[in-house]
C-alpha cells in the first residue's frame, strides 16, 4: 500500500499537475477547429465538409513542420533537468531557425497541393468550399511553426500556464473574428468559409505574439540577451535527427486521418459532414492524452537529464495510467450517448444517424488511441523517435488505411468502413508502442548515467 501511495504522490500527482494546463492548451488548440465547425455548420453540409477537408489537408502538412520541432522536447527538457539554462536558450534559437527553414519547402508543398485540389476527386458540391478555404488557411504556416518552437521551449521548462492562457484566449479571438467574417457583422462582408479561414490565420498570429512576449519577459535583462542568433548548424542538425522521425510518426498518424477525410470527400455530403463532426469530437477527447503525452516527454526528459532512470520510469508509467483511466471513461460516454454529442453540431437527421455510428466505432479504439500517443511522448523523453516512426508507418498506412478503403468501397460499409480501418490500426500501433516503451525504459533504468544536453 505504501508503495502504491508513493507512486501516486511522487509520479501520478506531478504528472497531473504538469499535464492539466497542457491539456487546457491542447483543448484550446483543438477548440479552434471546433469553433470553425460550429460556426460554419449553419451554412449547410457542403460548406461544413469543405471546411473540414481544407483544414485537414493543411494540418497534414503543417503537423509535419510542428513535428520536426519535437526534438526540442528532448533537448530542452534534458538540459533543464541537468541545470543548464544557457543550453535551453541555445536550443530555442536553434528551434526558431529550424521553424523558419522548414517553412520554405512546406510552403511549396502547400502550393502544389492547392493546384491539385480540382483533380483529387472531391464531391462537386464540396470542392468549391475546399478551394475557397484552403489557400487562405495555408498562409498561417509561418506563425504556426514559430508558435510551435516557442511552445515546446516553454513546455520543456514547465512554463505551461502561459501556453494554456494563449490557446484559451486565442479561441476567443477566433470566435469573434469568425462571427464577424463568416456572417458579415457591421461593415464587414459575409465571407462564409473564407471568413473562417481568415479567423484561423489571425488567431495563429495572435498566438505567436503572446508566446513571444512571454519568452521575452523570461529573458529580459538576462544572460540570454547576449547569445548569438547566428545559424547554429550543429544544433539544428541534432534537432533534425530527433525531429524528422518524430515528425514522420506524427504525420503518419495525422495523415491517415487526413487520407480518410479525403476518401470521405468522395462520398455524399451527409456522410462527409458526419465524418467531420465525429472526427472533431474524437479529436477533442484525444487532446487529453495528447496533453499527458507532452507532460510525459517533459518529465521523462528532465529525469533523464538528472540521470534518474527510476524517476523516468515512474513518470512514463504514471502518464500511461492517467491516460487509460480517462480514455476508458470517454469510451463509455461515446458508446452510450453518441447522438447527444452530434446534435451539438447539426440538426440534420441523416448526419446525426451516421455520426452516431461513427462515434460507436470511435469508442472501441479510445484506450489504444490514448496508449499510442502517451507512450510516444514518454519515448520522446528518452530520445527514442525512430522506431515509433516505423511502427506508425506499418500500422496506419500498410495495414489500417488499405483495410478501411476495402471496407468502405468493396465491402459496402461506406464511411463506417473507413473508421473500422482506423480502429484496427490504432489497436496495432498502441500495443506495439507499449511493448517498445517497456523495453526501452528497462534499458534506460539499468544504464542511465547523469548527463548534460548542452552540445
Amino acid at each position: 500500500m505504501s508503495g502504491r501511495g508513493s507512486f501516486v504522490r511522487d509520479a501520478v500527482l506531478p504528472m497531473v499537475k504538469l499535464a492539466a494546463p497542457v491539456i487546457a492548451a491542447e483543448l484550446g488548440w483543438m477548440g479552434m477547429g471546433v469553433v470553425d465547425t460550429l460556426m460554419v455548420g449553419p451554412l449547410g453540409a457542403a460548406p461544413l465538409g469543405g471546411t473540414g477537408i481544407g483544414s485537414t489537408l493543411f494540418i497534414a502538412i503543417g503537423i509535419f513542420g510542428m513535428g520536426i520541432l519535437l526534438g526540442l522536447d528532448t533537448m530542452v527538457a534534458q538540459a533543464w533537468g541537468a541545470g543548464d539554462r544557457e543550453a535551453c536558450d541555445r536550443w530555442l534559437i536553434a528551434g526558431l531557425w529550424l521553424a523558419l527553414l522548414a517553412t520554405i519547402p512546406l510552403a511549396l508543398l502547400l502550393v502544389v497541393l492547392w493546384q491539385l485540389l480540382p483533380v483529387l476527386g472531391f464531391h462537386p458540391d464540396v470542392l468549391p468550399h475546399v478551394t475557397a478555404y484552403f489557400p487562405i488557411v495555408a498562409t498561417s504556416l509561418p506563425p504556426l511553426l514559430i508558435y510551435a518552437a516557442l511552445r515546446r521551449y516553454l513546455q520543456a521548462l514547465s512554463q505551461v500556464a502561459a501556453i494554456a492562457f494563449t490557446l484559451v484566449s486565442a479561441n476567443i479571438v477566433n470566435l469573434v473574428v469568425n462571427w464577424v467574417l463568416i456572417y458579415g457583422i457591421g461593415p464587414a462582408p459575409a465571407l462564409g468559409v473564407r471568413g473562417a479561414a481568415w479567423a484561423t490565420v489571425i488567431s495563429r498570429v495572435y498566438m505567436v505574439g503572446v508566446l513571444g512576449w512571454v519568452v521575452w519577459r523570461l529573458h529580459r535583462g538576462g544572460p540570454a540577451a547576449h547569445l548569438s542568433w547566428r545559424l547554429p548548424t550543429a544544433r539544428v542538425r541534432r534537432l533534425l535527427t530527433l525531429g524528422l522521425p518524430a515528425a514522420a510518426h506524427l504525420t503518419f498518424e495525422v495523415g491517415v486521418f487526413s487520407a480518410v477525410t479525403a476518401i470521405a470527400g468522395q462520398l455524399p455530403p451527409d456522410s462527409l459532414a458526419a465524418h467531420h463532426i465525429a472526427l472533431n469530437i474524437a479529436s477533442v477527447v484525444f487532446m487529453v492524452p495528447l496533453g499527458v503525452s507532452a507532460a510525459a516527454a517533459v518529465l521523462v526528459g528532465q529525469h533523464v537529464g538528472r540521470g534518474d532512470g527510476r524517476g523516468a520510469q515512474r513518470a512514463g508509467w504514471a502518464a500511461i495510467v492517467v491516460t487509460l483511466g480517462f480514455m476508458a471513461t470517454a469510451a463509455v460516454a461515446l458508446f452510450t450517448t453518441p447522438a447527444v454529442f452530434i446534435r451539438l453540431f447539426t440538426a440534420e437527421t441523416a448526419v446525426i444517424a451516421i455520426g452516431s455510428q461513427l462515434l460507436g466505432v470511435a469508442a472501441t479504439f479510445q484506450l489504444f488511441d490514448g496508449l499510442q500517443v502517451t507512450t510516444t511522448g514518454a519515448l520522446r523523453g528518452l530520445g527514442e523517435t525512430r522506431v515509433p516512426m516505423f511502427i506508425s508507418l506499418v500500422g496506419y498506412w500498410v495495414s489500417g488505411l488499405p483495410l478501411g478503403w476495402w471496407l468502405c468501397f468493396r465491402a459496402g460499409y461506406g464511411v463506417i468502413g473507413l473508421w473500422l480501418g482506423l480502429a484496427a490500426s490504432l489497436c496495432l500501433v498502441g500495443t506495439a508502442l507499449l511493448v517498445l516503451w517497456h523495453r526501452r525504459i528497462g534499458q534506460a533504468t539499468r544504464h542511465l548515467r547523469p548527463l548534460v544536453a548542452s552540445s
